[in-house]
Parts: C-alpha cells; structure tokens; sequence
C-alpha cells in the first residue's frame, strides 16, 4: 500500500517534479504532456510553474552528467531504488547549477521527501550523498579516459548516439549540439498573417502581458520571451497557433498555390496542415492522412480553430497504402512529414534521446521509404514533393532522400530558396537544421520535383 504523502509535501515543486522525473523515466509520459497534467493534479501554484518546468527539464536532460557526478557517493549502496536516485539527481541539479535556490532548502526538502515517500533511513542515506557531494564536490569528467564516453557523458546523450553524431558531423560539432540541447528551449508560435502582422499581434500580446519578438527564421513565427502564448485571445481567437520556426518553412518550401490539390501524408497534429490550408485561401483541398483517428480529430480540431477547416479533408489511413486508394497523378502537391526518431526534438523532449535504440535506425527508413515509394505515382508531372523529418540523422534524411531519387529517375531535387539566415543550413539543395544553428528543433527538408521521365 502506498504511503499517504503529508498535503503540504505533496503540492511541492520538488515533489512535484519528482513525480515527473520518475514517470518520464518509466517511459510513462512525454515530458512536455506531462507537466500540464501534474500541475492541475497536485495544485501547484502559478508562481511555482517556471521553477518546476526548469527543475525536470533541467534534470532529464542531465541525467548521465548528474548520475556520473552522484556516483562517488553512491558506490557503497547496496541497492539505490530508482526514486531515491531521482531525487538524488533533482536535488543534485538544484546544488550543481541552480545558484537562487539556498542550499539548505534543497537539502532540507530532499530528505523530508525520502522520509515520507520512504523511511527515516532512506532520508539519512539522501542527507549524506548530498552533503558529500556540497563537500568535496562533482568529479572531474577528465577521470573518464574515452573521449566518446567523456563526451556522452558531458552532453548527457547515450554513448551509441554520442557516436553517431561524432561519426556525421565530428567531435567538436557534436558537443556543441549535446550542450546547446542542455539550453531551455523557447516557445515559438506561427501568426495568420493574412488576418494580422506579426507586429500587430506582438502588441496585441503584450497588452495580455505576454513579451514576444518576431522570428528570424520564419517569416510567420514570433517567439515568447515571457507569458503563455496558447493562453492569449490571439490563440483563442485563431490567429496564432503553437508551432517550432524550422516546422514552419515546410508549408514556405511546399510553395502552395489557391486552387491546388495537396496531400498531406503523415497529418497529425495539423501544424503543417493548417499552414498549408492557410496558403490555399479558402480554394483547392488538403486530405490529411493519420494511421490513427484519434490523431486526424486533433487535425480536425485545430484546421475548426484557425478558420481553415473548410478546404481540409481527413483521412485515417497508412500512407505506405497510398496508392492504393488515390488515382495516380491526383495531387499538385504532396508532403511527406514521415514518421522518424524525432532527434530534433530532444531540446523541448530530452526524454527522448534515453528511448532510442540502435535497431530503430534500422527500421523506421524503411517506412519512411515505403511512404515515398506509395505517395510518389499520386503526384502529377510537374508537382512537387516535399519530405521532411524533425530529426538529425543521415539515416533517415539524406540516405532516404537519395536512394529514392536513384530508384525514380522522374523525381529531381529543387533548391530550396530560404533568407540568408538558412543558408548555413542548406547541403546539396536540402535544408539540415541542427538544433544548435538557430536554437530552434533539428529539422531537414528536402524538395523534389516529378519530371516527364
């Protein structure tokens, strides 16, 4: 039977955050889901939401980093329960990197957390880890003679990651990437500017008590420096909708005209979607597919609330069928958002990047090609077809995008015009966004043009 958690305890940040910590780390939920959830559950209060989002986002992305510098202290342990070395890591994250936080307090609220989740002696085992770790203070990562362990452990990114980035981009580009996804992530929005400038709408916010600037990268973002954006009238009203900068240049790239025919393979949630709708001015069609219902409803529920609905139609479908169901030559247009690892996230999901497996980079190309193969006869000679990812590796970018051009000879590359800003970013006609290049997410685009072959 559980213990009963005393209420003052139990409305906690630290508690709180543990509780996060602990299911993220059990595969229970999305880290970026998950916060929303607890918050409501256990009554955080609204002044305490900016420390708890920072204090599991801090730890999660740490978490090899704080276990290598908890490790001294622990090594004697017979047995460490996976809770107790979560608070251990939460609590090692506040004395290690956090400096507006009193020592004391951490320490304090630490051990009053093992004694109620678990015993006294629990609470005496946590009290001496962390005062021996505020004592004598982290070890040196120069104890680590390998310089791919040393460096995965430093960026906290599991070793077969670690070199697989070192083996694409090297040494010293990948620990710029593992540091800069340590870096909190910022909130970015996509304004329909048809309705109102991204200046307009800034000032809107700011009446709303939200800061935001416009974005650099895409000529319909603005990002949030202070204030919940998915909370303003603007939002409500449809007139913005919460979307990353590098998600935004698909529907840019697609070059949608009013009047076309697009398809939209892999729809959900509907943030490319809804972009594209947007770009069709109430003329032509998108059918959205999803493999699962329940996704298409959120694509339904966002085209309802950015007044695009009219010119989306769902469909629950495997695109790998694609062909099965579609004429060939049907679309103008075709976006191939395949499904993939989702590397590029691991900034706003650091969770994600301690799920991965070796195998699924083996696994999801195929999909992703399978898509491509199915998708590429319902084109019509002369459309274009872009496909995209929000991940990193070659795997699934480059290497799909090539070995499916040498098998269909009627497809070319088209460039990709983007501002100056992108240009860095842009390899052999496609666009490969790290997420250290502008702090947005990873992302990689690449367009295509079907030719009278």
């Amino acid at each position: 039977m559980a213990k009963k958690i005393p209420k003052k305890l139990l409305h906690s940040v630290r508690y709180t955050a543990l509780e996060a910590i602990e299911r993220i780390n059990h595969g229970g939920a999305y880290s970026n889901l998950l916060l929303n959830e607890l918050i409501k559950k256990n009554q955080v209060a609204d002044k305490d939401t900016g420390l708890l989002t920072e204090l599991v986002y801090g730890t999660v992305s740490r978490k090899l980093l704080l276990a290598f510098y908890l490790s001294p202290f622990t090594a004697k342990a017979k047995r460490v329960d996976s809770w107790v070395q979560s608070l251990l890591e939460l609590s090692a994250y506040q004395l290690l990197f956090l400096d507006r936080v009193p020592d004391h307090a951490i320490l304090n609220e630490a051990v009053e957390i093992a004694k109620a989740k678990g015993n006294p002696g629990i609470g005496k085992f946590v009290n001496g880890v962390l005062r021996s770790l505020q004592r004598k203070g982290a070890p040196s990562l120069e104890t680590i003679a390998d310089p791919i362990e040393r460096l995965a452990i430093e960026i906290s990114l599991p070793t077969f990651l670690t070199e697989k980035f070192v083996e694409e981009i090297g040494l010293e580009e990948t620990r710029k990437l593992g540091l800069s996804l340590l870096e909190p992530s910022h909130v970015s929005a996509r304004v329909d500017i048809r309705k109102i400038s991204r200046e307009e709408a800034i000032e809107q916010l700011l009446k709303e008590g939200i800061e935001a600037r416009v974005s650099e990268v895409s000529p319909y973002g603005i990002i949030a420096d202070k204030g919940f954006l998915a909370g303003s009238s603007l939002y409500e009203e449809g007139l913005l909708t919460i979307q990353d900068e590098s998600s935004m240049l698909v529907a840019q790239v697609m070059g949608v005209q009013p009047g076309e025919q697009i398809l939209d393979a892999c729809a959900a949630p509907g943030g490319k979607t809804t972009h594209m709708a947007a770009l069709l001015e109430g003329k032509g069609k998108i059918t959205a597919l999803d493999i699962h219902e329940h996704k298409l409803k959120l694509v339904r529920e966002n085209a309802e609330r950015l007044h695009v609905s009219e010119v989306v139609e769902t469909k629950e479908m495997d695109a790998r069928t694609a062909a099965e169901h579609f004429a060939k030559e049907s679309f103008d247009r075709i976006l191939i958002d395949a499904p993939c690892s989702g590397l590029g996230l691991m900034r706003r999901k650091p969770d994600i990047k301690y799920q991965k497996k070796a195998e699924d980079f083996q696994q999801l190309p195929k999909i992703q090609r399978a898509i491509l193969e199915s998708c590429g006869p319902t084109l019509k000679k002369g459309g274009i077809l872009v496909y995209s990812t929000c991940t990193i590796t070659s795997e699934e970018n480059q290497e799909v995008a090539a070995a499916f051009l040498a098998d269909h000879p009627e497809f070319e590359k088209v460039d990709i015009k983007a501002d100056a800003i992108l240009e860095p970013a842009i390899q052999d006609q496609m666009l490969i966004l790290y997420p250290e290049m502008l702090m947005t997410d990873g992302f990689f685009i690449c367009a295509m043009r079907k030719n009278d072959k």
